[in-house]
């Protein structure tokens, strides 16, 4: 008897280490599965170029990696206007608008070289005018081939919409409708293909209309919180947390806060970090508390714009 109870102590630990293996294997598939489907949020940055150069978005660099600590820069902004006699939308370049984009070899190319996506952000401009009071598919397109002009014109990654300050109803206009916007962001996709950015600033009707429809998710690669100081997610069918930054912060406000966001917006596994308002002045603290969180790493600051090699 007491050899059969060896063997069955022997044949029970080993069936006991076979189990705790298997556990240890499947506990480790687990966390590998986890870790991959962990996503790495890109950084997005509004740059206001009526009173700030956009070159500064390509002075901040990680310490570690010497990767740029700006994934997305974009010109704030250029209009859609309202023409009386036509009776049709255009785009509108401000002043320091056009000076930004003809400047392009020194002001967007030399940042693009670094890694960052260069985007146009499209505002309202209180005329009637806007994203989501377009009558027709071939109307929204009309507007759609003006922004594919510039973003190619000027060598662009793509182009960002902003459904404030349209101001529906002026000089005669339509009220907004459910179809506009999404008609223009399909008609851009056709235009711009794949390989360039539909981002959407979450305000406004062109955002609000879309809430329902599940062909925004087909056109637009990103949306954003437009609420600077705040957390609160889009939310729009078909696209999940890793296309969306419910963080919105001003850059040099709050620095606890904005720290607090990015630790949450790893732990909730979203894509984008929403930033807003840079200067020229240095603001690598700030940005350095986002990305000690984001990447572990943090960001220093240079008076020009580093060269790549």
């Amino acid at each position: 008897m007491k050899k059969r109870t060896k063997v069955f102590s022997l044949l029970s630990s080993y069936f006991i280490c076979i189990t705790l293996l298997t556990g240890l294997m499947i506990t480790t598939t687990s966390q590998q599965a986890e870790a991959s489907s962990k996503v790495v949020p890109k950084t997005v940055m509004y740059v206001e170029v009526n009173d700030h150069e956009f070159r500064n978005v390509g002075k901040y660099t990680l310490a570690n990696s010497k990767k740029t600590a700006i994934d997305i820069g974009i010109i704030f902004a250029a209009n859609i206007n309202y023409d009386k006699n036509t009776k049709k939308p255009y785009l509108f370049l401000n002043e320091q608008v056009k000076k930004t984009l003809n400047e392009n070899a020194t002001q967007i190319k030399p940042i693009q070289a670094r890694g960052t996506k260069v985007l146009l952000s499209i505002l309202g401009n209180h005329q009637g005018a806007g994203f989501a009071n377009f009558a027709s598919y071939e109307s929204a397109d009309a507007f759609a081939t003006e922004l594919e002009k510039v973003v190619n014109a000027y060598g662009l990654d793509g182009i960002d919409f902003d459904d404030e300050y349209a101001k529906y109803g002026e000089n005669g206009t339509l009220q907004p409708n459910n179809s506009s916007f999404i008609w223009l962001v399909q008609a851009l996709r056709q235009r711009l293909g794949d390989d360039k950015l539909i981002t959407l600033y979450n305000i406004g009707p062109a955002a609000y209309n879309s809430k329902a429809n599940d062909s925004l998710s087909k056109s637009i690669d990103y949306s954003w919180n437009p609420y600077y100081g705040t957390w609160s997610a889009p939310s729009f069918p078909g696209i999940d947390s890793s296309r969306l930054s419910a963080a919105a912060v001003e850059v040099g406000v709050n620095k606890a806060q904005s720290v607090q966001f990015a630790k949450r917006s790893i732990n909730e596994n979203y894509g984008l970090f929403l930033m807003y308002n840079l200067s020229g002045k240095n603001s690598a603290d700030f940005i350095s508390g986002i990305t000690q969180e984001l990447y572990g790493e943090k960001t220093i600051y240079t008076e020009t714009v580093p060269s790549v090699r």
